[in-house]
């Protein structure tokens, strides 16, 4: 995910999502209600929380999604129900508050990296239940490599947590002076 052009051009809220439709347009708006009037910094698209689920996914997906799911909030300790979800939207002093060049994950693990960083700074993190829908187009990037991954980078997380300094490696040593004054601000462009 690269960010900085959002942060540099000073969008206030940045969003990820899966291209295919298997993130509804349609939830946009709840995730950045979750993170500008609901008190989130990251809110989640989750299919994990109560009115959250799926449609047309394969059985053997959503165990796969589900355990990967229950694996990490095990090990981590994390308080997200789906930290695999990549419908998210961040505030922008997450991100800049956050050295992306120190989330070393890059399959389905960066998404628990990310929000695992963002815990581990004292960010506040929104769960919003939505319906993820399989995708309309394209083919999954689901292959063994990205699932051992997910079970080794977990346990790397959790363990850099609790004998290294995971929040200094991952904090910015330079955050941006935020903006002070009392002028209103623009969400966005």
């Amino acid at each position: 995910m690269d960010s900085s052009w959002a942060v540099r051009n000073n969008y206030q809220f940045i969003f990820e999502m899966d291209a295919d439709f298997s993130h509804s347009p349609k939830d946009l708006d709840r995730l950045y209600n979750a993170c500008k009037y609901q008190g989130g910094d990251v809110a989640v698209g989750s299919r994990y929380v109560k009115g959250g689920g799926f449609v047309n996914w394969p059985k053997d997906r959503i165990l796969l999604s589900r355990g990967g799911s229950i694996y990490t909030r095990l090990i981590t300790w994390m308080p997200v129900q789906d930290p695999t979800a990549g419908f998210v939207c961040y505030k922008k002093e997450v991100l800049e508050t956050i050295n992306l060049d120190q989330i070393l994950f890059v399959g389905y693990a960066f998404q628990i990296e990310m929000k695992f960083a963002a815990w581990k700074l004292g960010f506040k993190i929104k769960e919003v239940p939505i319906i993820f829908e399989d995708r309309k187009f394209g083919v999954s990037k689901m292959n063994k490599g990205i699932v051992k991954e997910g079970i080794l980078g977990v346990l790397n997380l959790r363990w850099q947590s609790l004998f290294k300094n995971y929040r200094n490696r991952v904090k910015n040593d330079v955050v941006p002076m935020r903006n002070f004054s009392r002028e209103p601000v623009a969400e966005g462009k």
